[in-house]
């Protein structure tokens, strides 16, 4: 596959896209030590009140880390058919057919789905007319297993020619092990809708972290960079350091993945999440794990938490890792109510996790050790994972 876009200094192996300014997909265009200066500075700058920042744990090969990807469709000025990115902040789409952050197996995918669309006469879903079949496609990667999941989401389910098409696409993509037609007809852009049709392979993939592995479906939430994500995981459970009688609480669980690698250390653990596919999601990973003491309700965290600040309930450590938004004041004043011994919060987005640690110090808890994870370089997030122990 012929690069497009992407530039790589002879010199230096950076790599940089001629295209930062139309796409958006990348927010910091300088090297990746000048990324990681920054966004360590701008984590003191935000909470060193709070305690001593640790070094930035950054990427060793900060390129092609996304292992989700999702690739719109559209024509250009001369009927061409052309993919690309969606900007849901501005509603544009731009042109692209190679990206620097984008695992190269789910771009391979993208190019030889949208080869085959044109063989075999599958147009992209046009919202101003109501014409059209191919909404979008989301694919996912996985190095720990080498399965691809291609799921291509349409406003129907008449599938012309599936299975010549899968045929295909598996000669263009030999690690194809999941491909999907998801149903939608939501207004939003890059929405699934809740039905899932298997076209070729499995409905899902699987992919192994810290030695657990974990069912990938369309909907899941699962993090999008695999390398970072163990080296998060293992901070999270070491700050939790579970003891074998005590009582775990993983709060908005998604799949359970960090209850699930603490399950083994732990007496039990208690997830809790409001998606309720999700929740398949994480009680089929139990059953994978053959995790017995974990139990997973499908409640809101702040609704739960509060059922069990009665006294009744003793718990020892609080794992959290709420969405952007970062925690509620219900969930904080119920967590500051229940009272555990530790609390760890993992924060994709370092201002609310300022305002929540803002709460959690002056209602009984003292940060006892901060650390940022690059997660997503050449982006402006920070991932951080917080230790809080009770005063």
């Amino acid at each position: 596959m012929k690069n497009k876009h992407i530039i790589t200094d002879p010199k230096t192996g950076e790599k940089r896209c001629t295209c930062f300014k139309r796409c958006g997909g990348c927010q910091l265009d300088m090297t990746y030590k000048e990324q990681l200066d920054r966004k360590q500075q701008k984590a003191e700058r935000m909470l060193s009140r709070f305690c001593k920042v640790s070094p930035m744990i950054g990427m060793d090969k900060p390129y092609n880390y996304r292992n989700k990807v999702q690739t719109v469709f559209g024509y250009d000025s001369r009927r061409q058919l052309i993919s690309g990115i969606y900007q849901s902040s501005s509603g544009r789409f731009t042109a692209t057919e190679d990206c620097m952050l984008e695992d190269v197996h789910c771009t391979k995918a993208v190019l030889a789905f949208k080869r085959l669309m044109k063989s075999f006469k599958l147009s992209p879903y046009d919202a101003a007319s109501g014409k059209g079949f191919v909404r979008h496609l989301l694919t996912r990667y996985s190095r720990a297993t080498g399965q691809l999941m291609v799921c291509v989401c349409a406003v129907g389910s008449a599938f012309p020619s599936a299975r010549a098409f899968a045929a295909e696409l598996n000669k263009a993509c030999p690690e194809l092990a999941s491909f999907v037609l998801n149903v939608s007809t939501k207004p939003l852009p890059l929405s699934l809708g809740d039905k899932n049709i298997t076209l070729y392979g499995s409905d899902r993939i699987e992919d192994v972290i810290l030695g657990k592995r974990f069912i990938i479906s369309p909907q899941s939430f699962y993090q999008v960079n695999s390398v970072q994500t163990e080296k998060l995981y293992s901070i999270a459970a070491g700050f939790a350091k579970p003891a074998k009688d005590d009582v775990l609480i993983d709060a908005y669980c998604g799949t359970g993945t960090i209850g699930i690698i603490c399950a083994d250390k732990a007496g039990r653990v208690l997830g809790t999440e409001l998606n309720p596919a999700a929740c398949r999601d994480a009680r089929e990973n139990l059953r994978h794990n053959g995790i017995e003491n974990y139990t997973v309700v499908n409640e809101d965290a702040g609704s739960f938490m509060h059922s069990l600040a009665d006294g009744t309930t003793h718990i020892d450590t609080v794992i959290t890792d709420p969405p952007r938004a970062g925690c509620d004041r219900r969930f904080l004043e119920s967590l500051t109510a229940l009272a555990p011994q530790r609390v760890v919060y993992i924060s994709c987005r370092i201002e609310s996790l300022e305002r929540d640690l803002k709460y959690l110090t002056k209602n009984g808890y003292k940060a006892k050790a901060i650390q940022p994870v690059d997660m997503f370089p050449h982006t402006v997030g920070i991932e951080t994972v917080v230790l809080l122990e009770k005063n």
